[in-house]
């Protein structure tokens, strides 16, 4: 190994042997507090750069493993969010559209076109007008096939055209 370092790592020994003769130099006493110093802060070095950061991670991990099932429990006790599904609408499609609309308080005139039906809306908050929109679609085979929407004067009001196809 010396002959190894001697050529392939000349600087590497030339280090290592200032240290050896350093070692040397020192009394039994000094080796023997820089042993012990050594082992201090090796000691050191394992505690707080190695069993401390691992504990660490361990603690955090039980701590999200524990919101977690806390979490759990309460979404178990709280039951099924889902809602109950809407009970489909049958039926000729202006006879849909005026049921529906009724629910959502919007007055509308229908006329038949082919293949659905066109709804007029004079005047309808646009909140109620894009619920009653959603709820022709999701309870019944009615698609909107166009929608021409004007602003009102009263804010929020809308008059419009929508019209219904299958």
């Amino acid at each position: 190994m010396s002959n190894f370092l001697r050529t392939q790592l000349p600087t590497l020994d030339a280090g290592l042997s200032r240290a050896g003769g350093w070692w040397q130099g020192r009394s039994a006493r000094e080796r023997m507090m820089l042993a012990g110093l050594g082992l201090f802060l090796g000691a050191m070095v394992l505690i707080y750069g190695v069993v401390k950061p691992i504990q660490g991670a361990r603690a955090a991990a039980l701590a999200d493993i524990r919101t977690y099932e806390t979490l759990n429990a309460r979404i178990r006790a709280a039951g099924s969010l889902s809602s109950a599904k809407p009970q489909r609408r049958t039926g000729a499609p202006e006879a849909i559209a005026t049921q529906s609309a009724g629910a959502f308080g919007v007055a509308l005139t229908t006329a038949p076109i082919p293949g659905g039906v066109r709804a007029t809306v004079a005047d309808a908050s646009y909140e109620s007008l894009v619920h009653w929109l959603a709820d022709v679609t999701t309870t019944s085979d009615l698609r909107v096939r166009r929608v021409t929407l004007q602003r009102l004067g009263a804010p929020g009001h809308v008059s419009g055209t929508v019209e219904f196809g299958q």
